[in-house]
């Protein structure tokens, strides 16, 4: 019982409009964690395709992948601006959680989850940059090839094997 008149003295303190700009800014707290998540969630599922793409060899769709892979690191980076300062209000809020226990009991779940699916895109992002290292040491091979092939050369040189061959004038 004496929690209980601690929690309702405490509440008693804050205004109405105090109440509801905590709850409003855990709201968006918790928006934001989701919109993360989320934004998280499309780019596994973005690396994944590009695993596939890096094993294939289509140079276009490679570069059409890396330029969405690059804005969807950027809204993450973005929205990440924006979760820091809110995540240090949150902090101030929860030390007064009497009316706001609902929301704010989701926020750990989110913040775990999106922790998770974090290291998760870093394993794949740095898969996909050894498939990428190892298909450009193929690619490397195949032109040092090419271009040490002695079928490839000869074209280079005279006709008849090298061979200086004149012309003659037949006319006179």
């Amino acid at each position: 019982m004496p929690a209980l008149i601690q929690e309702t003295a405490i509440t008693a303190d804050i205004s109405s409009a105090e109440l509801a700009q905590r709850v409003a800014v855990l709201k968006r707290f918790k928006t934001l964690l989701t919109q993360q998540r989320d934004r998280f969630r499309s780019y596994l599922n973005l690396l994944e395709k590009q695993q596939g793409v890096i094993e294939s060899g289509s140079a276009e769709d490679l570069l059409s992948y890396v330029e969405i892979e690059e804005k969807i690191v950027a809204d993450i980076f973005s929205i990440q601006k924006v979760i820091d300062p809110l995540e240090e209000m949150y902090h101030s809020i929860t030390g007064n959680k009497s009316q706001i226990d609902n929301q704010a009991d989701e926020v750990p779940t989110l913040k775990a989850s999106l922790e998770n699916l974090k290291s998760e895109a870093v394993m794949r992002s740095t898969k996909n940059k050894e498939l990428l290292s190892k298909r450009m040491m193929e690619l490397r091979s195949e032109i040092t090839a090419l271009r040490n092939n002695p079928y490839a050369a000869s074209n280079k040189r005279a006709s008849y094997g090298g061979v200086n061959t004149s012309t003659i004038n037949l006319q006179g």
